[in-house]
């Protein structure tokens, strides 16, 4: 149910209801107000940014029924909505996809909907130049991609994912008919190897990870995107830490924070001091951690802005206290970095199923080698409950290092019943 690309008539109403949140703090109301009634709905700043447009003229029945939960006594015209009857029919095939994609119920599923005009064999020949239409397809690509890894984890979906990756290089070289559709395509194929970066990354597949983030970093160069460029230092200073390269972290990271002055966002500015922090900590230097750490939290400090990309929605006080919880890990201090670890998986929202699991073995990990083995072995309980729905080679790893870490304390039932599950699955 969306409008045509160049018809769009901003919905100034339902911008107004935002007020002065962000749009991802407010689509972090909307999940909220979701779960309030019994619904489900994957909401995040992209899809706020949807509406605000106007590219969605009339939400689909579950969003109309927590809007109308959120604002009692407004009618969704009072919300800046078409009647539902004046954009049915519109973009059929698209919609098609959408329910495909909705109603898959698994990872495999829902990435075969991942579809950026691929031919049966597998040749990408966009019919005729690019425009706004295949630009929106490949942002949208992302988000899909983004949300499936929210609640699935990357496992099994990283080879599905590259096949839309090829595509949106393709639209890419064949040239858009604008240049703002041009921008927008090398933005989007530049998230869009990122976030298949990412899912080769948390599958532990790195050197595709790292070739995945070269090719974004070039994609920013060519196109002069400060903010994706910062965004592809951030996922290569992440990925040279968890590699076994601190002192690489430490640079990408530096490189990225010159990068993200430009942008205005002082939450891309703290993330970049994290993974600066985590650098440091693989390095064992404490003092320069700690000092990054410092800039971190006073970047963090100064809240959320209209300038923060769409994709650190993720980046909260949660992700905030487990990338803390890392620093303090790498340099011995496991008390410490379980408490931080304990916070991140307090603070995180449940929609978050894959972070919620990661941040549980962070925590599991941390009280094994901090000397306290019953409650790691009920934390790593919780996270054997969510590998049905979470698929990630990085969280199994971190769950056999606890494993191997109880060992030698199996005379404790709770450890022993752990282990004996954990051997199981």
């Amino acid at each position: 149910m969306t409008a045509s690309p160049t018809s769009l008539t901003p919905n100034t109403s339902f911008r107004r209801l935002r007020g002065q949140r962000s749009a991802a703090e407010f689509a972090a109301l909307v999940r909220r107000a979701a779960r309030e009634i019994g619904e489900t709905v994957s909401c995040d700043a992209r899809y706020i940014g949807r509406v605000e447009s106007g590219e969605i003229r009339c939400p689909n029945y579950a969003y109309e029924r927590v809007f109308l939960h959120m604002f009692p006594g407004h009618t969704l015209a009072d919300l800046g909505f078409s009647p539902r009857e004046a954009v049915r029919g519109r973009d059929r095939d698209r919609g098609r996809d959408r329910r495909a994609f909705m109603a898959g119920g698994s990872a495999t599923v829902a990435a075969a909907t991942l579809n950026l005009g691929l031919l049966g064999d597998g040749r990408r020949v966009p019919a005729g130049r690019p425009g706004a239409a295949e630009a929106a397809a490949v942002e949208d690509a992302v988000r899909r991609i983004r949300l499936l890894d929210d609640r699935h984890g990357a496992d099994g979906l990283y080879r599905r994912a590259t096949e839309p990756l090829r595509t949106a290089y393709a639209l890419l070289d064949a040239g858009a008919t604008r240049q703002s559709t041009e921008d927008r395509l090398h933005k989007g194929a530049g998230e869009l190897a990122l976030s298949v970066g990412w899912l080769a990354h948390d599958s532990a597949r790195f050197d595709d990870a790292r070739s995945h983030y070269a090719e974004a970093l070039a994609t920013a160069r060519v196109s002069g995107d400060a903010g994706l460029e910062a965004h592809a230092f951030a996922n290569t200073a992440f990925l040279a830490r968890d590699a076994g390269r601190p002192r690489e972290a430490v640079r990408a990271a530096q490189a990225g924070l010159r990068a993200a002055r430009s942008t205005g966002s002082a939450r891309l500015m703290s993330l970049l001091h994290l993974r600066e922090a985590n650098g440091w900590a693989g390095l064992a230097d404490r003092k320069a951690c700690e000092e990054a750490l410092g800039r971190a939290h006073t970047e963090f400090a100064k809240g959320p802005s209209a300038e923060d990309p769409e994709w650190m929605s993720f980046f909260g006080e949660a992700e905030l206290e487990s990338l803390e919880s890392r620093c303090w890990s790498a340099l011995g201090d496991h008390g410490r970095a379980a408490r931080h670890a304990r916070r991140a998986a307090d603070l995180q929202d449940p929609h978050f199923a894959r972070n919620v699991a990661l941040y549980t073995a962070e925590l599991a990990g941390d009280l094994a080698r901090a000397g306290a083995p019953d409650e790691a072995a009920w934390a790593a309980g919780r996270v054997l409950d969510h590998l049905g729905e979470v698929r990630s080679a990085r969280i199994r790893t971190m769950l056999q290092g606890t494993s191997a870490a109880l060992v030698p304390h199996q005379r404790s039932p709770r450890v022993t019943a752990f282990l004996h599950r954990h051997a199981r699955t």
